[in-house]
C-alpha cells in the first residue's frame, strides 16, 4: 500500500515533464522503486535526472560568477558543467541507494525472522501456520516479503518458504540455508525435528556474523583513510597556513572557504555514503514515530529550544572571539533543537531495550513453571515476581490487565490497554504471540518457551557481538566528530592567529597586542602574498567542524545501527552541541 504523492514525488514528476525525449530505465533502477513501494516509475525518475543537470549547471555558472569576480570563466564552466552531470546521476542513483539502505536494515531482522518460525514448527509442524506467524509478528520489507509468499503459495509445499527464500538469496545466502534447513525439519520425526530447527537457527545466526566480522574487516582500511585524509590533513595544514608568507604562497580565501566547506565536506559525504551502502546487515533499533504516545505533537519544543540555543550561541561566541557568533549560533542552536525534538524517542527507545534485555529470562520462567503443568497466565504472574526491572513491571501489568478485564493472554499484553500496546518493539510483540500461542497449547509448550528464552540470548549475543565488529570504527569517527576534530581545529586557528600576528606586531615597531581579535593574517609578508585573516579563517575552520560533527556522527549511527532518523538526529545534535563547545576551548 502506498500513500498519497509527497511533495519530492510531484517535483521530479514536474522536472521529467520538462524532458523532451525518451528514455530508458536500468532494471536495477525498476527493482529499487519497487521495492521501495514508490508510485514514481523509473522512466519519470531518468527523465528527471537528464532535466536537472542543466538547471543546476546554469544556476550554479551564475552564482560562482556573479558571487566571485574574477573567476576564470572556463573553469567556472567546467565546474557547472561536473556539478550538473553529479546531479543527474545523483537523482538516478538515490532510489538504487535507498532500496539497498532499506534492504539492508530488512535483512538485520531475518534471525528474529528464522527464529519465531522455528519455534512455530515446534508446536505445531505445518509450514504454512509458521510462515504466517513469522510474518505477522514481523514488520518490515522482510515480514511483507514471507507474507506476500505465503499467501501465493498456501496450497502449495513449504507454503512458500522456498520462494521467499529463493528472492533474498542474492543478498544474504545464509538466509536459504536457513529456511531450507526449517522445510527440510518439518519432514524429520518428532525427536530429530527440534535438532533441525536449532540448526536452521544456528545457520542464519552464523551468518550474520560472518557478514558483520567480513564487513569490518574491509572497511576499517578505508575508514582509516577518512579519518587521515578527511579530517587530520586538513586540519594540520591549516597550522601552516602563516608558514604560506614565508614561502611566498598566497592562499585565495575564496580557495580556501571552497575547499574546506563544499569540497571536503562532499567528498566525506559520498565516502560515508559508499561505507553504508558496502554494509551487509543492518541491526537497526526499534523505530519510534510521533505517532507514539508518548512523543510530544508538533515540533514547537524543538523549534523553541533551537531559537535559545541561537542565541545563546550567538552570545557566547561572540564574546569568546569577535568571528564566533555564526559558528556558536549554528552549531548550539541546531544542535539543541535536534536534542530536544528527538529525546523523547530516545526515552522509548531506551525504555524498548530494557524492556528487552529482561524478555529471555521472564520467558524461561513461564515455560518451565507451563512444563510443570502451571497455566500461563499464572506463569506470567510469577515471571514479574522472579524477574526485576521494566521486563518485571510489564509482565506485572499484563497479568493485572488479564485479571480485572478477563481477557487471554494476547490482549492482556498486546491488546488496547495491553503491557505491550505502547511498546514498539517487534521482539516483543513476537514473545507475546508465542505466550498466546502456548496458551492455547497448554504444558506441551513449556518447552518451547525455554527454548524461545535460549533463542532471545543467542540473538542478543549476536547483535552485541556484530557491533563490537564495529566498535573501533565507530569509535573513532564519534569521538572525532564530537571531541577531537573541534578541539584540534580550535588549537590551530588559535595557532595560526598567532603566529601571523607575531611578526605584523613586530613590524609596526609598537607595543600591540598580539593576541587582539583585529589582527589581521592578510598582512603583506612579500610581494603578493596574502595569507588569511583570523575572522575568515576561524569562520570557515568552524563551519568545517560542524560539518565533520553532523556527517561523521551520521556515518558511524548508521554503521553501528542502521540510519534511523529519529536515532541519527539525536546523535547529531549532541554531537553539534559538543564539537561547539569544544571548537571555542
Amino acid at each position: 500500500m502506498t500513500g498519497p504523492p509527497t511533495r519530492l514525488d510531484r517535483f521530479v514528476r514536474t522536472l521529467a515533464r520538462w524532458y523532451p525525449g525518451a528514455v530508458e530505465p536500468t532494471d536495477e533502477l525498476n527493482r529499487s522503486l519497487a521495492f521501495l513501494e514508490s508510485e514514481l516509475r523509473a522512466e519519470t525518475v531518468v527523465a528527471a535526472g537528464y532535466t536537472a543537470a542543466p538547471i543546476v549547471a546554469v544556476v550554479v555558472f551564475v552564482t560562482a560568477t556573479l558571487s566571485i569576480p574574477g573567476l576564470p570563466p572556463a573553469a567556472v564552466l567546467s565546474a557547472a558543467v561536473g556539478i550538473g552531470l553529479g546531479t543527474t546521476l545523483l537523482v538516478h542513483r538515490a532510489p538504487v541507494a535507498a532500496a539497498t539502505l532499506r534492504r539492508t536494515r530488512s535483512l538485520g531482522k531475518a534471525p528474529g525472522l528464522v527464529a519465531r518460525a522455528a519455534l512455530r514448527l515446534r508446536l505445531d509442524p505445518t509450514p504454512e501456520r509458521a510462515a504466517l506467524f513469522a510474518a505477522r509478528t514481523g514488520r518490515g520489507p522482510l515480514a511483507n516479503s514471507l507474507a506476500a509468499h505465503a499467501e501465493r503459495s498456501r496450497a502449495g509445499p513449504a507454503a512458500g518458504l522456498r520462494s521467499f527464500a529463493a528472492e533474498w538469496r542474492g543478498w544474504f545466502p545464509a538466509l536459504e540455508r536457513s529456511v531450507s534447513l526449517l522445510v527440510a525439519a518439518v519432514e524429520n520425526s518428532a525427536g530429530d525435528r527440534a535438532e533441525a530447527l536449532d540448526r536452521a537457527l544456528e545457520t542464519v545466526l552464523d551468518g550474520t556474523r560472518t557478514e558483520m566480522a567480513e564487513f569490518a574487516g574491509d572497511v576499517r582500511g578505508p575508514a582509516s583513510g577518512i579519518y587521515a585524509f578527511g579530517v587530520l590533513l586538513p586540519l594540520a595544514l591549516v597550522g601552516v597556513l602563516p608558514a604560506a608568507r614565508a614561502g611566498g604562497v598566497s592562499v585565495p580565501a575564496t580557495a580556501f572557504v571552497l575547499l574546506y566547506d563544499c569540497v571536503l565536506p562532499t567528498g566525506l559525504l559520498l565516502a560515508g555514503a559508499w561505507l553504508l551502502l558496502r554494509r551487509p546487515v543492518a541491526l537497526a533499533p526499534v523505530r519510534v514515530t510521533a505517532a507514539h504516545p508518548a512523543v510530544p505533537s508538533g515540533p514547537i519544543r524543538g523549534i523553541a529550544a533551537g531559537v535559545a540555543g541561537l542565541v545563546v550561541g550567538a552570545v557566547l561566541g561572540g564574546i569568546l572571539v569577535p568571528w564566533g557568533s555564526p559558528v556558536g549560533a549554528v552549531g548550539l542552536g541546531l544542535g539543541a533543537g535536534l536534542v530536544v525534538h528527538y529525546r523523547p524517542m530516545a526515552a522509548v527507545r531506551a525504555d524498548v531495550r530494557a524492556v528487552e534485555e529482561g524478555l529471555a529470562d521472564a520467558t524461561a520462567v513461564v515455560g518451565r513453571r507451563v512444563s510443570r503443568g502451571e497455566s500461563v497466565e499464572s506463569a506470567i504472574d510469577s515471571a514479574a515476581d522472579a524477574t526485576t526491572g521494566a521486563t518485571s513491571d510489564r509482565f506485572a501489568a499484563a497479568a493485572g490487565v488479564g485479571r480485572r478485564l478477563r481477557v487471554g493472554v494476547y490482549r492482556s499484553f498486546l491488546g488496547d490497554f495491553g503491557a505491550l500496546s505502547d511498546v514498539p518493539s517487534p521482539r516483543a510483540r513476537a514473545t507475546a504471540s508465542l505466550l498466546a500461542v502456548a496458551a492455547r497449547e497448554g504444558r506441551p509448550a513449556g518447552p518451547t518457551l525455554v527454548t524461545l528464552a535460549a533463542h532471545l540470548t543467542e540473538l542478543q549475543r549476536v547483535e552485541a557481538s556484530a557491533r563490537r565488529e564495529l566498535a573501533a570504527i565507530t569509535g573513532t569517527l564519534r569521538h572525532t566528530a564530537a571531541l577531537f576534530g573541534p578541539l584540534v581545529g580550535g588549537a590551530t586557528v588559535a595557532m595560526a592567529a598567532q603566529m601571523a600576528a607575531a611578526p605584523a606586531a613586530q613590524s609596526a615597531g609598537s607595543g600591540a597586542v598580539v593576541a587582539s581579535g583585529a589582527a589581521s593574517l592578510g598582512t603583506a609578508g612579500g610581494a603578493g602574498t596574502t595569507v588569511l585573516a583570523p575572522s575568515l579563517l576561524g569562520t570557515a575552520v568552524g563551519a568545517y567542524v560542524l560539518a565533520l560533527a553532523v556527517i561523521l556522527t551520521a556515518v558511524a549511527t548508521g554503521l553501528d545501527r542502521g540510519l534511523d532518523r529519529s536515532l541519527v538526529g539525536y546523535s547529531v545534535g549532541l554531537a553539534l552541541c559538543s564539537a561547539t563547545a569544544a571548537y571555542f576551548a
